[in-house]
């Protein structure tokens, strides 16, 4: 007999991932694949998007054939900050651009002298000036500096949009999506911004429908749920705000560290624009304030070069442990050693510069120095409100020497980590259920662990 499963696509920048849950929300299948970049017409690396549709459509359809499991619905949860522009015949238009694409200074300027000022902007919408990671200003570049593509234009789709619209070839706009540091929204007025409306954009964005929505289709012959999608932040965040009710911060770690409080019920102030916070967006259209680092993106670029420089293998950094002994050693003269190559921080020196033999000396070093900017970025997202709890998912929760650190240098918080693989998936498959999850869900389907702070000497 065939067990009825919920599917998720969870689409990463590195990792592409296909997962089946069953009723409870256990895992019962996984797939990962991984595609080679593509370049854009500027040569700038781009998701090679022909071959992830592809890969899609060939996974789905051979999971629907199995006979073990029966599929009732599946959603798709993927990284933000992208568009895909689709002509009136569904055709792709663009490359799906990265959102590390530099975008043009003068498009900036002119954008803010028409819109700005940019802190009075930052606190409406939620949104930092961070070029093309804001998915509107990729609207206003291509508006203004490709015209004869942008009039191509039929829609509009965040990537978690497009995805769904691979299986419906229903186009719709969704709220995460809309409402992740996107310039986009108006979190007052519960709208898109007015500029929106002022450049014309409005006509290329589907209609909004809300995240919970599924659309009941005829798919190769089986009935099946379809959902609209979700931006992975908001979906790794949806299983902890359903299933916890005291006041917490969630810090999703990947490529970007981010750190989530969903109980903030200000706007951003000027204090929190200068310090880099956003607002994401919950599924019942909430802002929840938001500390970003690039924390894992930096952590990739470092460890790679601890491996060369001390001759070990790429991954010895995976096997190292927190030392009590050489923590207090480095503290006890403790200067900062390392120079950011991703991240932007007073403290650092003009040039890495250390004196250490061995790498586990160096790289408990690097770790104390990422450490102290992600309690800090907790910190900032914190702000005002007194939390207690503290959840920490994703890559890092897998890493014991950031693990013993945080738990720490946050002494004064419960601090738990979940399953790394499983937040963003989990959290697609339950926004298009009715299931309602109480306080012993995390434990039974996250793999949660409580961490107690090390003694002190």
């Amino acid at each position: 007999m065939k067990t009825d499963v919920t599917a998720v696509f969870d689409i990463g920048k590195t990792n592409k991932k296909f997962f089946l849950f069953d009723k409870d929300y256990q895992e019962v299948y996984r797939e990962y694949n991984r595609f080679e970049t593509i370049k854009d017409e500027d040569g700038h690396e781009t998701e090679d998007l022909a071959s992830l549709q592809t890969w899609l459509k060939e996974v789905f359809d051979r999971i629907l054939k199995t006979d073990k499991h029966n599929i009732t619905a599946i959603n798709f949860s993927t990284y933000g900050a992208s568009f895909v522009h689709l002509d009136k015949n569904g055709k792709v238009l663009t490359p799906l651009y990265n959102y590390t694409k530099p975008l043009d200074k003068e498009i900036v300027e002119d954008f803010y002298k028409k819109y700005g000022p940019r802190e009075e902007f930052a606190k409406t919408t939620g949104s930092s000036d961070s070029g093309m990671l804001n998915s509107g200003m990729q609207l206003y570049w291509l508006k203004h500096t490709k015209p004869d593509v942008f009039k191509k234009i039929a829609f509009s789709l965040h990537l978690p949009q497009y995805i769904s619209y691979v299986f419906t070839g229903i186009p719709l706009s969704e709220y995460t999506s809309i409402g992740c540091h996107t310039a986009m929204w108006n979190y007052s007025k519960k709208d898109y911004h007015d500029w929106i409306y002022k450049e014309g954009l409005d006509h290329i964005l589907p209609p909004i429908v809300s995240t919970e929505t599924s659309i009941n289709m005829n798919y190769n012959g089986k009935r099946i749920k379809l959902g609209v999608g979700i931006h992975d932040s908001s979906a790794a965040l949806l299983p902890y705000v359903r299933s916890i009710k005291k006041k917490f911060i969630l810090v999703s770690t990947g490529t970007w560290s981010i750190a989530l409080n969903p109980f903030s019920e200000k706007l951003l102030s000027e204090e929190d624009i200068k310090k880099n916070c956003i607002n994401y967006m919950r599924i019942n259209g909430k802002p929840a304030k938001a500390s970003r680092i690039f924390l894992g993106n930096e952590y990739s670029l470092q460890v790679k070069e601890l491996a060369d420089y001390f001759k070990v293998s790429k991954d010895f950094h995976k096997s190292i442990a927190f030392n009590y002994d050489t923590f207090f050693a480095i503290i006890k003269d403790f200067k900062f050693c390392f120079r950011w190559k991703s991240i932007e921080d007073n403290n650092m020196p003009a040039e890495t510069k250390f004196g250490y033999d061995k790498f586990e000396h160096a790289y408990h070093q690097l770790m104390i120095e990422l450490v102290l900017l992600q309690v800090e970025s907790i910190k900032v997202a914190a702000g005002d409100d007194i939390i207690e709890k503290l959840y920490i998912d994703g890559g890092f929760s897998d890493n014991d020497v950031y693990i013993k650190l945080v738990s720490h240098y946050l002494r004064n918080m419960e601090l738990r980590t979940t399953d790394s693989s499983l937040g963003s998936a989990l959290g697609a498959a339950i926004a298009i259920s009715d299931a309602k999850l109480n306080s012993k869900f995390l434990k039974k389907n996250y793999s949660l662990k409580k961490h107690i702070p090390f003694i002190l000497k």
